[in-house]
């Protein structure tokens, strides 16, 4: 009886089917709602296109300030011929949207130009603030684009999250030692002095040759005189912090050290502190900075 029992019913489907009544809905199972990091991604993950409105800039990128007239260029380049390169981008959990990693220049200009959306290379995978500054930093470095105060200010914040030295920094940024000392020696400069080079009115390479004085108010003084002779080079400059180091009152050396070389040059480190291996090694490339500074300005001995 069980078994008529469900013939029965399988024949009553079959029947009712047949006349176009169907118990169950035979749609077809839809795939699920993308994520809202996955709109705008084409099969190829790591690019897509993005509402524009769905972009924010780094607010910890080491730039700035941005010319408005190089905006405005850009922008102008960018109605006639379209995004040429896309924007690096990362996805913030915390914010559930997309934050530029380097590309905040485009960004800009695209909205200027009336861009509803760009092209975008999306970065997967989580990257630490480390990480993201310094892709930072290599593409604004690259580009030429950070001024020498912000230049200097963003290797000292990647100096202090990776415990860097200035050789360290430099390897991983692929700069010169040089240019990182020399940058960073900018910090050491009064505010009143840093502010003259974000200004534009004093050039780094001037503002480096003050930083070699050892007070603020030697500093200060050495700009007032080039501030009185309408004269900011670097070499006037160089001659204010020649006058200057010789008024010094003379301290006691607390630290004195002697490195010879095979053709009988001696290089003396002295200082009135006692000092480590790793601020000897400092000065050492600070001083070599000088040297090739030199070297390249062809001043003679």
């Amino acid at each position: 009886m069980a078994k008529l029992r469900d013939t029965l019913q399988r024949i009553q489907g079959n029947l009712d089917e047949s006349m176009g009544v169907r118990n169950q809905e035979m749609r077809p199972t839809l795939s699920p709602v993308a994520k809202t990091k996955d709109v705008g991604r084409r099969a190829l993950r790591s690019f897509g296109t993005l509402d524009i409105e769905k972009l924010i800039p780094d607010p910890e990128q080491p730039r700035a300030v941005f010319s408005n007239e190089e905006l405005e260029q850009l922008a102008n380049s960018i109605r006639e011929k379209g995004q040429l390169q896309p924007i690096r981008v990362r996805w913030s959990e915390e914010l559930a949207t997309w934050i530029i990693i380097s590309g905040e220049r485009r960004y800009r200009a695209s909205k200027q130009a009336g861009l509803q959306s760009v092209n975008c290379q999306f970065v997967d995978g989580t990257l630490s603030k480390s990480e993201v500054l310094q892709q930072q930093l290599i593409e604004n470095l690259l580009r030429e684009d950070l001024k020498p105060v912000e230049e200097a200010k963003a290797f000292d914040q990647l100096r202090g999250m990776t415990g860097w030295n200035s050789k360290q920094l430099a390897e991983a940024i692929r700069v010169t030692r040089s240019k990182v000392t020399r940058s960073l020696a900018l910090l050491r400069l009064p505010d009143q002095i840093r502010q003259q080079v974000e200004d534009g009115k004093l050039s780094a390479k001037a503002a480096y040759e003050l930083s070699k004085l050892s007070s603020d108010d030697q500093i200060l003084a050495a700009f007032n005189s080039l501030d009185r002779s309408g004269d900011y080079s670097a070499a006037k400059a160089q001659n204010q912090v020649k006058q200057r180091r010789g008024k010094s009152t003379p301290s006691k050396t607390r630290t004195k050290l002697t490195f010879a070389s095979e053709h009988g040059i001696k290089v003396v480190v002295s200082a009135s502190k006692q000092c480590n291996y790793e601020q000897v090694e400092e000065a050492l490339s600070i001083a070599l900075a000088e040297v090739r500074h030199r070297l390249d300005n062809n001043t003679q001995l």
